[in-house]
């Protein structure tokens, strides 16, 4: 397993704006994921590695499955989030675990997240813009994808919420490279 011989540079900070991103027809579907998976997982280039073999033996018998889609169970808990909509208490636990690699924590505006009342007065979308400007704080960022849209028949797509958190230095590449892959993306401020 070896990722596409490809040139990337995930210090590039896009600050031209898509100028100089080697996006293109050219680029196979497989390229542009390695460059997510490196977007995903900053500084650790082997967990992207170990993601993009197993993507890379999920797509084989995966035809007509988004990329998205096909990357959730993938990155999931690691990389990346997917809970139920009405679950906000695995979005507290699925975010703490990502943020985790980072040695951060989120202060949730609570003493307790965990604690029912508070769990009963919100939701994931509330929940998720807390968490993009913590991380803001830290010169990250939270995304969220548009589930409703490529489905697989078995998942409900509006019923839960899925993203991933990348360095904020990163946001114009992001945004580039979910357009490439067809991925409906927007900031964890302004959730689906």
């Amino acid at each position: 397993m070896l990722p596409p011989d490809i040139e990337f540079d995930p210090d590039d900070t896009y600050a031209d704006g898509h100028a100089g991103t080697e996006f293109g027809d050219d680029d196979s579907t497989e390229a542009l994921v390695w460059q997510l998976l490196l977007l995903i997982n900053p500084g650790d280039e082997e967990t992207a590695l170990r993601q993009f073999g197993a993507y890379q033996d999920a797509s084989v018998d995966a035809d007509d499955v988004e990329t998205a889609w096909l990357l959730k169970d993938i990155i999931d808990w690691t990389s990346g989030f997917s809970v139920q909509a009405a679950d906000s208490a695995t979005f507290i636990d699925a975010i703490a675990e990502l943020v985790a690699r980072w040695n951060l924590r989120i202060d949730w505006g609570v003493e307790d997240p965990t604690d029912d009342d508070f769990l009963d007065t919100t939701d994931v979308p509330a929940l998720m813009a807390v968490a993009y400007d913590r991380l803001r704080e830290y010169g990250y960022s939270l995304w969220t994808w548009n589930t409703a849209t490529g489905a697989s028949s078995d998942v409900a797509g509006d019923d839960i919420h899925a993203g991933w958190i990348t360095l904020s230095r990163d946001d114009e590449a992001m945004r580039a490279l979910a357009a490439e892959l067809g991925i409906e993306l927007r900031a964890g401020n302004d959730a689906f």
